[in-house]
């Protein structure tokens, strides 16, 4: 038998608690034209910028000199607004000007008239995993040359025989 399910309305005060308890991951909102209206914990440890720094830009800061001349905020904003999400991982700019490889989610948001309001961002930092990743197959690439070089030397020692 299962027990009936308890509904809670989460106070509008307690949602922002909780957005800002979050700090692994770069939680923010922005205008439909790409401009920064809200900033989490999160945010600010992952990008570097304090909320009075960043409320108002463009996100397209957080992209790196090449994305930005190829048009990608462009395209990640308008392939949202068409689509409803957008997904990328790619590097991205903090505020310091270091780089760092991020996960990136940009999701619409509408309020209960079905207007739209602005688009939800979710940033996470993956460089580590990223990395990690690489070191893995260059292993398995040196791994993949000493095999070939010993089936090579026992192939060549077989012919010598």
């Amino acid at each position: 038998m299962r027990t009936p399910k308890t509904r809670f309305q989460l106070p509008a005060e307690n949602y922002e608690m909780l957005v800002n308890a979050v700090v692994d991951y770069a939680i923010y909102m922005l205008s439909p034209e790409g401009h920064v209206i809200s900033w989490n914990s999160g945010a600010e440890r992952i990008k570097g910028y304090h909320r009075d720094d960043i409320l108002g830009e463009h996100f397209s800061c957080f992209f790196t000199e090449e994305d930005r001349a190829a048009g990608k905020p462009d395209r990640a904003l308008s392939v949202a607004l068409r689509e409803g999400r957008f997904l990328d991982e790619g590097w991205r700019l903090r505020k310091d000007g270091s780089r760092f490889w991020a996960l990136t989610v940009l999701d619409t948001v509408y309020d209960k008239q079905g207007k739209l309001i602005g688009l939800a961002k979710i940033t996470r930092d993956i460089t580590e995993r990223r990395e990690a990743q690489q070191r893995l197959d260059e292993a398995r690439e040196q791994l993949m040359q000493a095999q070939k070089l010993e089936a090579l030397g026992q192939f060549t020692g077989g012919l010598a025989h």
